[in-house]
């Protein structure tokens, strides 16, 4: 069977990510360094004359606005697709890393416990957001099998990729960065898949953040 490829790009850089607040759902736009990555990120896909089918995006707008880079340098309309955005984080969303643990202790301490099955007073458990995530990957894969596919995703959502491709599991902690403008590369030969390649930012001029959309 042929090989279908999948180029992972986690958006750019927004004043959220610089913030350490959690984003989820919440629609941020990308903020001046996030434009320039996502420039950065399209010329250098231009530069190594990248050959795909088809590009796909999170419809909120700091991936759609990367895709955007994409899109203009290839002359190409990206697929929105709502099933790739971000886990929506329920009452944690708007709260930075150190306002959580104060604002919501008890909420927090389930968050970093890695509950599965807990939706964060109004979000997603992690199992729901991972079969919501692996769901609109395999989908992809099928409609375009052997194909190569670009897409634009957040932090938490090339996480539980990564996590399907290498077949690690939900509960353990994050094993791999996800840089913003960062690209990551998975394949599925039919039969499994596999990580090719991740976190390359040689493209990028400055640091990009890891930070995690969580």
């Amino acid at each position: 069977m042929k090989t279908t490829r999948f180029c992972l790009v986690r958006h750019g850089e927004t004043d959220w990510n610089v913030a350490r607040r959690l984003q989820g759902h919440t629609d941020i736009p990308l903020n001046q360094h996030g434009i320039a990555q996502a420039i950065q990120m399209a010329k250098a896909l231009k530069a190594i004359d990248l050959q795909f089918d088809v590009l796909y995006s999170s419809d909120l707008q700091r991936a759609a606005n990367t895709a955007g880079a994409i899109e203009e340098k290839f002359s190409v309309t990206a697929i929105i697709d709502q099933q790739l955005r971000e886990r929506h984080l329920g009452a944690l969303q708007g709260l930075t890393t150190e306002e959580g643990p104060q604002l919501k202790p008890d909420l927090w301490a389930i968050h970093l416990s890695r509950n599965l099955d807990h939706t964060l007073e109004g979000g997603e458990s992690i199992k729901q957001f991972a079969n919501r995530i692996h769901t609109a990957l395999e989908n992809i894969r099928m409609q375009y099998a052997g194909k190569t596919i670009l897409l634009v995703s957040h932090g938490g959502a090339l996480d539980m990729m990564y996590r399907l491709a290498s077949n690690q599991s939900l509960e353990s902690e994050k094993a791999v960065a996800v840089p913003n403008a960062s690209l990551n590369w998975i394949s599925h030969n039919g039969y499994s898949w596999q990580v090719d390649k991740w976190a390359d930012t040689s493209h990028l001029e400055n640091i990009a953040l890891d930070n995690l959309d969580l």
